[in-house]
């Protein structure tokens, strides 16, 4: 469904962004983790819109994380959608996704995910610029299970290793997220 969607939503937009969209992709690819850049952040929308916090709105929840999503990977991956030579027009079509995503996650009120991902988009940035792709797919899990689940103790202190560099990081994001999946009975199917 997201992907489509993302394209729908995308073409319904229309201006730049809707010009800039190329075919639709491929399957995902189903890998464990990132081989590259593009693939971090691969499933996280689906995470978060399988959780309790989406009130029955996850294909809201979905199709906005898309939207981020795609942003991230225009400015620091390969897009899956919207294709742009030029890199200052990519970086501007990206910033434009992160804020149509961030708009309509405002319109439905929840004003922790806003934060949470605030949170997760500066630390992207920092992950991309440590040029760590293993770092950036954390950063979106946890997010992912942050927002559909809601935000632990043990998730605070792993964006608190990611900020200021840890080795760890990635490690403590992927556990937080792990432990909040677990006390809930699993990751949604």
């Amino acid at each position: 469904m997201s992907l489509a969607a993302l394209r729908e939503a995308l073409l319904d937009h229309g201006g730049t962004l809707a010009d800039a969209l190329g075919p639709p992709p491929a399957a995902a690819t189903g890998r464990a983790g990132p081989a590259d850049a593009a693939d971090a952040g691969a499933g996280a929308p689906q995470l978060a819109a399988g959780g309790p916090r989406t009130g029955g709105r996850g294909r809201d929840y979905e199709l906005l994380l898309e939207m981020i999503l795609e942003g991230s990977l225009l400015h620091y991956g390969a897009p899956r959608l919207v294709r742009c030579a030029d890199p200052d027009l990519a970086l501007l079509l990206g910033d434009q996704l992160y804020a149509l995503g961030l708009a309509r996650l405002a319109e439905l009120g929840d004003l922790d995910a806003v934060a949470e991902l605030a949170d997760l988009i500066s630390l992207l940035a920092q992950a991309s610029a440590a040029g760590d792709p293993w770092l950036a797919d954390a950063i979106w899990q946890a997010g992912a299970a942050a927002i559909g689940w809601g935000a632990t103790p043990a998730h605070a202190a792993a964006k608190a290793l990611a900020r200021s560099g840890d080795v760890g990081a990635a490690q403590a994001l992927t556990g937080a997220r792990d432990a909040v999946l677990a006390a809930a009975g699993g990751p949604p199917s």
